[in-house]
């Protein structure tokens, strides 16, 4: 299965340098990934490297704490859009939501939902900060807000995302909204449990590549022994060269 196209790579570390990002941009463009997700502050750095790709920039909103004003929100997201974002990330107000004050957790991804208008919108519901009771509220209000995509974590909290969590976001939400499974996802295999899971998106910082079957290496060594076999059978002898000479 080539999962290129479920793949948003990742860089979201307050370390990453200008190079780093550059390189997170030509991996993209090597692997024909889906989109590059990164800081606001690196988007029109990315911009100018894949301006002439199909490959997306998602810039990362009120990251990682999501605990900024929503008017701050929205200007990090405008900008980043002016600046060439072509998605958006932003991380749900968590303080909001173990408040039960639902009616500011909605508020804040509607305001941000409102500015950006059609550009799609991933909101973070950070799944190891809730129990199973919020992560089906937060979900619940994802769709209320008609956003594109629930992300699972930021990568930044106590755990990344789990399966058990991807399930419990699918069977609420069914079809209304779709899912991003980021954290802790570093294996192709383990990629696609999660797509087998219900997850559309997958969000990581390691190039995903298929393991080969034993088959498959039982095979390339059988092959790579016959080629040897062959070849050696047809170089001259030492007494057939000398001959020749």
């Amino acid at each position: 299965m080539d999962i290129s196209n479920y793949i948003d790579h990742s860089l979201l570390s307050p370390a990453a340098t200008e190079r780093d990002i550059i390189e997170l941009c030509e991996a993209a463009k090597e692997h024909y990934f889906y989109s590059v997700c990164l800081n606001s502050c690196y988007v029109s750095l990315a911009h100018q490297f894949l301006n002439e790709s199909d490959i997306k920039i998602c810039a990362a909103i009120g990251f990682p704490l999501g605990a900024s004003s929503t008017e701050t929100k929205v200007f990090e997201a405008l900008k980043a859009i002016e600046n060439g974002a072509e998605e958006i990330d932003m991380v749900i107000n968590i303080g909001y939501l173990k408040s039960r004050n639902y009616v500011l957790v909605l508020k804040d991804i509607l305001d941000v939902k409102s500015a950006i208008g059609k550009v799609p919108l991933k909101v973070i519901i950070e799944i190891s900060e809730l129990n199973k009771n919020e992560i089906v509220k937060a979900s619940e209000i994802c769709v209320d807000a008609k956003i594109n995509f629930i992300q699972t974590s930021t990568g930044f909290s106590k755990n990344g995302t789990t399966l058990t969590a991807v399930k419990i976001i699918k069977k609420t939400v069914k079809n209304k909204t779709k899912i991003k499974a980021f954290g802790g996802i570093n294996d192709f295999d383990t990629a696609i449990k999660y797509i087998d899971a219900g997850a559309h998106r997958i969000g990581t910082t390691t190039i995903l590549k298929p393991r080969k079957s034993n088959s498959e290496i039982r095979n390339t060594k059988v092959y790579k022994a016959y080629v040897e076999t062959v070849l050696n059978s047809n170089k001259p002898s030492n007494s057939e060269l000398i001959k020749e000479h």
